[in-house]
């Protein structure tokens, strides 16, 4: 019984050392910009030149001796910080999306046209009650930016390019908890541009699934997996490396088990990995392929979603999600094999080593010209 009042206690500590940390954190964030938007401005306006700035820091160090990260690079770090965040097109389009979500979505959050009358009436009337209060700044600060730690905005600022991938890996963050380790990993595989290049091929391929929740390639550098690895090799490896592998694929993701047997008729099938995705509720069934996509690996695939439908989904779940995994596809294969294909479904890469971020941006953009081209025709 002690036990149980020891650990409730111990519990109660966690709690308020984790909501302490988050509010010095939040202050610190804040800080930051206040100091960015003062150098900005007086750098801006040519009263302040590099020299200053030194002299700012070397200021700050007398009077603050031991104080860390207001020398003279990071005074341009907050700059920077600063003018990124502070641009009004980029404040208003995240805070207008933010008000029809309850929690955040890192995916829904990211910057689009509106269109609609109605829609428009509604922007305009919380664009004028947000700017005649002159808290539309502080409103993102203080509900967005402050939500990660000082260290994952220097990594975002350092890696991430356009205003559209800087916001992605905030959301990103700010929904699956990305500690600053997990963040880095983010934005070193190209999370943005795997995602946009999933999204945009979700346009071609008719899929029935969650806009941009899954990614094209995988990228599963760190399995080790040899030359000429079998099924069984990448199964296990995944394994193995659970806990990696479901941060590659999302966090939400409840494992089920490997090798999940089916049973239909007199005869038993095996799946290879089995999950539940708690915010989508239902079951996600990865199928791993070590060869590149032929058409008929979507009718085992079906046939296993149906069973699963069938025999283990319970009626409050959502239908079953099939993941094909493949070292390769050609995409003009993919779309013929998945046009009349009603199940929800994705055929995506796998890569055992990490793939250079500009081959990923050029095929992103190599993408988006073709979905402008057939837009046109």
């Amino acid at each position: 019984m002690q036990n149980s009042d020891f650990e409730h206690i111990v519990l109660l500590i966690h709690e308020a050392k984790s909501r302490v940390y988050a509010k010095a954190n939040a202050e610190l964030v804040l800080l930051y910009f206040h100091v960015g938007k003062v150098v900005s401005e007086k750098v801006s306006a040519g009263n302040w030149g590099e020299n200053t700035v030194q002299e700012l820091a070397d200021f700050i160090a007398l009077r603050q001796p031991g104080l860390s990260g207001f020398n003279r690079r990071g005074l341009y770090r907050m700059k920077q910080f600063y003018e990124v965040y502070s641009d009004p097109q980029i404040v208003t389009t995240v805070l207008l999306q933010l008000s029809e979500h309850e929690k955040f979505d890192f995916v829904s959050t990211m910057p689009t046209q509106r269109k609609g009358s109605a829609q428009n009436k509604k922007v305009s009337t919380l664009l004028s009650q947000l700017q005649s209060s002159d808290n539309l700044t502080y409103t993102f600060v203080s509900t967005v930016l402050s939500q990660i730690q000082w260290s994952s905005h220097l990594h975002i600022l350092n890696k991430a390019k356009s205003t559209d991938e800087k916001l992605f890996y905030i959301f990103l963050s700010i929904s699956q908890k990305l500690s600053v380790r997990e963040l880095e990993r983010q934005l070193n595989t190209g999370t943005f541009e795997r995602t946009m290049i999933s999204k945009k091929n979700a346009q071609r391929f008719v899929t029935h699934l969650p806009q941009n929740l899954f990614k094209d390639p995988y990228i599963f550098e760190f399995l080790n997996l040899p030359d000429g690895h079998s099924e069984k090799d990448f199964e296990k490896a995944i394994v193995l490396n659970l806990q990696r592998f479901i941060l590659e694929v999302g966090k939400g993701f409840t494992y089920m088990g490997s090798q999940y047997r089916l049973q239909v008729g007199n005869k038993d099938y095996y799946t290879d990995l089995l999950f539940y995705h708690r915010d989508l509720q239902c079951l996600i069934l990865f199928e791993l392929k070590i060869q590149e996509f032929e058409p008929e690996f979507i009718g085992k695939l079906n046939f296993y979603l149906e069973a699963l439908d069938r025999d283990v989904k319970r009626t409050n779940e959502n239908p079953s999600i099939g993941i094909l995994l493949c070292k390769g596809k050609d995409t003009e294969v993919v779309e013929y094999a998945m046009a009349r294909n009603t199940s929800p479904t994705v055929i995506a890469e796998y890569e055992t080593k990490l793939i250079d971020k500009k081959l990923l941006a050029d095929k992103l953009h190599h993408l988006a010209e073709i979905l402008n081209r057939e837009k046109e025709e």
